[in-house]
């Protein structure tokens, strides 16, 4: 597995947790914060689903 689809899912959760906190506590930065996250993991998850791919072939 490449590092980057671990950076990436680690995003993803770090993301989530910021989205739960924002509207927990009203923070609508916090929230946007964490969905750029979320975005930002899923597309370092995907790039290195890439290379794995590439790897194998």
């Amino acid at each position: 597995m490449d590092k980057d689809r671990a950076i990436g899912s680690a995003k993803v959760v770090k993301g989530k947790l910021k989205v739960a906190v924002g509207k927990v506590i009203g923070d609508a930065k916090l929230r946007s914060e964490g969905e750029a996250d979320k975005v930002e993991g899923k597309v370092q998850n995907a790039i290195g689903g890439v290379k794995d791919t590439l790897r194998g072939a």
